[in-house]
Formats: C-alpha cells, sequence, structure tokens
C-alpha cells in the first residue's frame, strides 16, 4: 500500500492536526531552514537571468505565470544540486520535487501571485486512482509572492513561504459547471500548512 493514499490525519480531530502537522514537517528529510533558503536563493536567481538582452526586474517583467514557471524549474534545480537523492519532475507520475529514495517525502510545489492563498486546478479536489497521474496526496510547498509592478520601480518579493501535507479533501472545487479553479480549504491553512517565512 502506498502510504500517501493513507492520510497521516486519518482519524484525527482537526485539534490534533497542528501537531501532526509538526511531527510531519520534522520527519522530512530538508528542515524547515533548508526550505525557506532554498525558496530565496530560488527567487534570487530570477533577479539574475537574463533572456537574450533583457534583464528580469529591469526591462523585463514577467507575469504571474511566468515566474510561477521560473520558481518550478529553479527550486527543484537547486535541491537537485545541493542535496543527494533529489531530482525534479521526470514524468507525469511524479511530484514537482522527487526525493529519489522514499517518494513519500516528495513535494508538490504551488505558487500563486494572491497575497494569502494558494489554488490548483479542479483536479486537485478529486481522489486519485494512482494510475492517470500522480498523487495529489503528500508533502506541499506553497509560495506567495508579489506581482511586478514596473512604473512603481519596486522589486517583488515573496510574501509567504508555507509547507506540510495536504490531502485531495482539503481542496475544494469551484460548484460553477465551467469552473476549473480550486481552492484550499480553511482548515487547510489553519492546521495543515506551516508558515515558514512571511514578509
Amino acid at each position: 500500500m502506498n502510504r500517501s493514499k493513507i492520510s497521516p490525519y486519518a482519524s484525527l480531530n482537526e485539534e490534533s492536526w497542528i501537531s501532526k502537522t509538526e511531527e510531519l514537517i520534522k520527519q522530512h528529510p530538508l528542515s524547515e531552514k533548508e526550505i525557506v533558503q532554498l525558496c530565496l536563493d530560488s527567487w534570487e536567481n530570477i533577479f539574475s537571468s537574463r533572456i537574450g538582452n533583457l534583464q528580469i526586474g529591469k526591462n523585463f517583467f514577467p507575469s504571474p505565470q511566468i515566474v510561477g514557471a521560473l520558481l518550478h524549474a529553479l527550486i527543484p534545480a537547486n535541491i537537485e544540486a545541493r542535496f543527494e537523492n533529489w531530482q525534479g519532475e521526470k514524468n507525469k507520475y511524479d511530484k514537482d520535487i522527487v526525493y529519489i529514495k522514499d517518494d513519500y517525502y516528495s513535494i508538490e510545489l504551488k505558487t500563486s501571485s494572491d497575497p494569502k492563498y494558494i489554488f490548483g486546478n479542479r483536479s486537485y479536489a478529486q481522489p486519485q486512482d494512482g494510475i492517470t497521474g500522480k498523487s495529489k496526496n503528500g508533502y506541499y510547498l506553497t509560495i506567495n509572492f508579489e506581482k511586478f509592478m514596473p512604473d512603481l520601480k519596486l522589486r517583488p518579493e515573496i510574501k509567504i513561504i508555507r509547507f506540510g501535507w495536504l490531502d485531495h479533501t482539503d481542496w475544494v472545487a469551484q460548484t460553477a459547471a465551467t469552473g476549473q479553479q480550486a481552492r484550499l480549504s480553511p482548515q487547510a491553512y489553519r492546521s495543515k500548512l506551516k508558515i515558514l517565512y512571511q514578509k
């Protein structure tokens, strides 16, 4: 049985979730300090990057979608470069950040330019059969960042870094028939994702 299919919060009441979250974070191969530093270093990498003759943050101001894609590339690459047994996603069954020794500790990465909240597509609210794609249960690293605002000449910053464990039941799909977005429940923010960094 794949351990990630069984929620570590199963049979626990919500009052016990925070202590379970702390336990899960403590047992993870990456420490809180290492996770935060990897995220901040990857953010710095964005501003030292060039696309042709364009310097990001000086004469090229990418959209939040592009910034999110850059973080999805840089964070796994930096983890792989610094720590043994880590790599980025290689196939559709992989999490975004893969722990080769034990997939239980692999990490799904979510980014958002919203000041507080994280979103996923509608599939995150659906149970997975383990055949059609990667599991939506497991460790999550979430990053909220500011948008580029070129007119104000201000450099955007990472605002919140969270880490913890989410199950597909923590995601709430949009009720509209055409809605493709899923949001996290208030309980997930309150008890299952720990704030590691806030600016």
